[in-house]
């Protein structure tokens, strides 16, 4: 395994590693030293402090933005030197360090890690940022940047990492740490990585959904089997999925009756019957029903694990006229579940109406939306799915039902002649856009959360 660790050094050190070159022709690091005793001997490059910097330099769009770049003898995490960047005063500081590795491999799979900390940065995400730039052999991009995502905190420090696979067309790559718009703003860089490790094997899900209306059921206990018939007919022909997305409230459908005399409640009759199905497929489910909770009926969705047990349940927030006036109540949160392929959240129908919901749900760390949904904009359900990248499943009565990659892209289909529809998806595979690159950290990225949407109230 090839290692490229790069740390800033201290005067001491740099003499100390002069010495040891000129005596045995070789450049042995502290870092490097503490590594081999791991069982593990990286390749150690390591940084002086000099100006500029050794193997690192500053940089900076303009010269007139330039953020202040030093390097801080016992600013780092175990109380050794950092690479410091600081705005200085100016609102507008942006740029920091930057250092080109020549000796990267196309096609092969790198682990990019740093550490960082901060002084007076107010939004940590959008101004203090770590990317890999590819570039080919006469120096152009390779393709658009890689920004590394927050991973772990430890006390004042936070790691960030990306995992990639090196352009086709890559000879090098820039590894670039910033500081940007925080006038008062510092911060320290420390313990930056690249190693190349063996390509992950990736979280695959088979994700499935139903296209289907049941008609004339006259009980819930028929619209439930309804669904339950194509979902196992699917299996029983050979196909096989870790999730199944029915639609919304599927104990009314065909029935003639209200929400008053459908509604059951959790643990029910409709969990108890889809629990043995889940159990038997070896599947997750999700289906909406209409839920009693004393005197209040909600539209909810639920989440049945490949145990048949719930592993919870989402009450729909954004209720449209037609519920109000049925009597439905709304819910007041956005609940994110663990399964064993990755994190899921669960929307209803008229939520997707906004854009609020999927981005609360996104901002929890959900990976795939589910969503049960009687009907309305593929244009706008397909939105949601891009603007979080994240994937995202419909099953419908009067709008698509389908499997939605975070391009919008459609990946399978359920429809009348084909009621069940599956997909085969890999959570953890980069979908690398033209022109934008992986969007999944870039996205949060460049957000504004700091930025007031609603209107300031008067006083």
């Amino acid at each position: 395994m090839d290692t490229r660790c790069f740390r800033p050094a201290s005067a001491r050190h740099l003499l100390l590693a002069l010495l040891l070159l000129l005596l045995m022709a070789c450049s042995v690091t502290a870092g490097a030293a503490a590594d081999s005793a791991k069982g593990d001997a990286p390749v150690t490059k390591t940084v002086s402090n000099d100006a500029p910097l050794a193997g690192w330099e500053a940089w900076s769009p303009r010269t007139e933005i330039a953020p202040r770049t030093d390097n801080d003898n016992r600013g780092g995490r175990s109380g050794g030197p950092a690479l410091r960047i600081a705005s200085g005063g100016n609102p507008a500081a942006y740029g920091g360090w930057r250092k080109r590795i020549e000796t990267v491999t196309p096609g092969k799979t790198y682990r990019f890690t740093a550490w960082y900390r901060t002084r007076d940065v107010p939004q940590k995400q959008l101004s203090v940022a770590a990317r890999l730039d590819w570039l080919t052999e006469k120096g152009q991009r390779a393709r658009p940047p890689d920004y590394a995502a927050e991973a772990a905190q430890q006390g004042e420090w936070t790691r960030v990492e990306y995992v990639a696979v090196a352009p086709e067309n890559a000879r090098s790559v820039l590894i670039e740490l910033s500081l940007a718009w925080a006038a008062s703003g510092t911060v320290w860089w420390d313990d930056v990585t690249l190693t190349e490790v063996a390509p992950a094997p990736g979280r695959t899900v088979r994700v499935a959904t139903v296209y289907l209306r049941p008609r004339g059921t006259g009980t819930p206990e028929r619209a439930v089997a309804a669904f339950q018939k194509v979902v196992e007919d699917a299996a029983d022909a050979g196909q096989r999925f870790d999730l199944v997305c029915l639609s919304e409230a599927i104990t009314m459908q065909g029935t003639g009756k209200t929400y008053a005399d459908v509604a059951e409640p959790v643990p029910g009759p409709t969990l108890k019957t889809l629990g043995e199905l889940a159990r038997r497929l070896r599947a997750y489910v999700v289906a909406g029903i209409i839920e009693r909770d004393g005197a209040t009926l909600y539209n909810t969705a639920l989440l049945i694990g490949r145990d048949g047990s719930l592993v919870g349940k989402y009450r729909k927030t954004h209720l449209p006229r037609e519920e109000v006036e049925g009597g439905l109540t709304p819910g007041d949160s956005y609940p994110v579940f663990d399964t064993d392929f990755g994190r899921l959240g669960l929307l209803i129908c008229w939520d997707v109406q906004f854009p609020e919901p999927a981005r609360a749900l996104a901002l929890q760390g959900a990976e795939m939306i589910a969503l049960p949904i009687a009907g309305g904009s593929d244009i706008l359900t397909r939105a949601r799915a891009i603007e979080n990248h994240l994937f995202l499943v419909s099953s419908s009565y009067d709008m698509r039902s389908f499997v939605v990659d975070p391009t919008g892209g459609v990946l399978a289909e359920a429809t009348t002649d084909r009621p069940f529809a599956l997909a085969e998806i890999n959570l953890d595979r980069p979908i690398l856009q033209p022109w934008l690159g992986d969007m999944k950290p870039r996205t949060w990225k460049e957000r504004r959360p700091d930025l007031p949407v609603e209107p300031a109230k008067a006083p």
